[in-house]
């Protein structure tokens, strides 16, 4: 206040005395060229408070949109139109550490769903609660978790599940270039490492991103990420793999995901056999991102010897193969996606053959496979609020043929579920969505449904 006082001050006395020897047209030229300099001063102080008392951080639970440190992933803008190209790194340097070492996040959603023809069917549920916390040791070195419990209630009455569903250490070894170690998802996908209800259209997540890539796919080991200034992102690691003496007797189970029948999920995971991935993603187009990915795992984990169940164990050199393609263009009010992903089992006919004999009679496909081409548009806007409509169509195999069968078995493969989903996601905020949307199975219009939810990301 002092030194506005003053320059007020020292303007009305240079005007007084200006009126006596200057002309009514150079005053006011003084005086225009005064109000300026008030004008610069004004917003220097409105700095200097600034910096003198910061905004709360997100563990002060402001509701604005707060990055999380769940992945180092570079992406694209997410359907609420939020910008969700972030990074552990740079949250974690964004923040003092004296007032921010730790970082609270998560997601939420519940969800009604009605079978067309069955009124009996009608079903509500808290589907999952998930609990993100994080803590930054350093600038270079922080930590994550996200804790899942799904369906409400976990008992061992009830179909609740709690689970960790990351749990690792990530370190800068430079710029450009990390490293995380422990349980973490896979960067296979879009949905895989993004998951948020608010990041992506429909109620429940598509059916190529769950059937035959199992998000959430998280596995134990060590993993590298490269970014480039041109757009390159690049991911490769070592991890746990898969189990196929998990293949349960169940073909509605391993047909809904024959991957997700047999994940280890980080509980006393067999590693015998490991797996490998890498991801290749480029962004230097904006809004434009294209890239791939490639899993090659052992299941057969070393073992030969005869199950405690009766069964026999699979090829010691089983081994499954999964690649996925994936591309998405946001332009406009539009937002395009599209991805094909297939996967292959390999060394398991003998495993069909022993278990077949053996009363076992749900064989494992040497493919499986899938696509979805999506198309939204963002009808409208207004400050917050946010109505996109969309339609997804996916085309699904979970079983396209069986290897070791022998002759007589009758073993029936997967059908080929062609699915149109189409509805509209209304944005309360970027971080809050009502959903809404009628799924129609073309191949068997007993699964024609109607689904919908609220989900929220913080």
């Amino acid at each position: 206040m002092k030194y506005k006082t003053t320059l007020v001050a020292a303007a009305v006395l240079l005007a007084c005395q200006a009126g006596h020897a200057q002309s009514a047209q150079e005053v006011a030229a003084e005086m225009r060229q005064m109000r300026e300099e008030l004008r610069q001063l004004r917003l220097e102080l409105d700095g200097l408070k600034k910096q003198n008392n910061p905004a709360p951080s997100a563990t002060a639970g402001v509701a604005t949109p707060t990055p999380d440190p769940v992945s180092t992933a570079t992406r694209a803008s997410s359907p609420s139109g939020e910008h969700a190209s972030y990074s552990a790194a740079k949250t974690s340097r964004e923040v003092e550490p004296a007032t921010n070492a730790v970082n609270l996040f998560g997601y939420g959603e519940l969800n009604f769903s009605r079978l067309k023809n069955n009124m009996a069917s009608s079903e509500a549920t808290a589907r999952r609660a998930v609990l993100g916390f994080g803590y930054r040791f350093s600038e270079r070195t922080r930590f994550a978790a996200e804790l899942e419990v799904e369906h409400a209630v976990v008992s061992a009455q009830d179909s609740g599940e709690v689970a960790f569903e990351q749990l690792y250490v990530e370190h800068d070894i430079r710029d450009g270039l990390s490293a995380k170690m422990g349980l973490f998802l896979l960067p296979v996908g879009y949905m895989n490492e993004t998951h948020e209800p608010t990041r992506y259209y429909g109620v429940n997540r598509n059916l190529v991103e769950t059937a035959i890539i199992p998000s959430t796919w998280r596995e134990i080991g060590v993993g590298f990420r490269g970014i480039q200034d041109s757009g390159l992102r690049w991911d490769a690691g070592v991890v746990t793999s898969f189990d196929l003496t998990k293949w349960p007797n169940n073909s509605d189970e391993t047909k809904e995901s024959p991957l997700g029948a047999i994940h280890q999920e980080g509980q006393k995971a067999k590693a015998a056999s490991l797996g490998y991935y890498g991801a290749l993603n480029f962004d230097g187009v904006p809004g434009m991102n294209f890239g791939g990915s490639l899993f090659q795992g052992g299941i057969g984990q070393k073992q030969s010897v005869v199950a405690s169940t009766g069964a026999y164990m699979p090829s010691p050199d089983a081994s499954v193969t999964l690649a996925e393609l994936h591309t998405k263009w946001q332009v406009g009010s539009w937002d395009l996606s599209a991805l094909a992903a297939q996967g292959w089992f390999h060394d398991v006919s003998a495993f069909n053959s022993a278990t077949s004999s053996n009363g076992f009679n749900n064989p494992v496909p040497n493919q499986f496979r899938g696509w979805y081409a999506q198309a939204a548009y963002r009808l409208w806007r207004s400050g917050d609020e946010s109505l996109v409509p969309f339609t997804r169509y996916e085309h699904v195999n979970t079983a396209v043929s069986y290897p070791g069968i022998f002759s007589g078995q009758v073993v029936s493969t997967g059908p080929d579920n062609k699915v149109w989903t189409t509805g509209a996601s209304y944005y309360l905020h970027p971080q809050v969505v009502l959903k809404m949307d009628l799924q129609r199975y073309q191949n068997n219009r007993d699964l024609d449904r109607f689904n919908m939810g609220i989900g929220f990301h913080y």
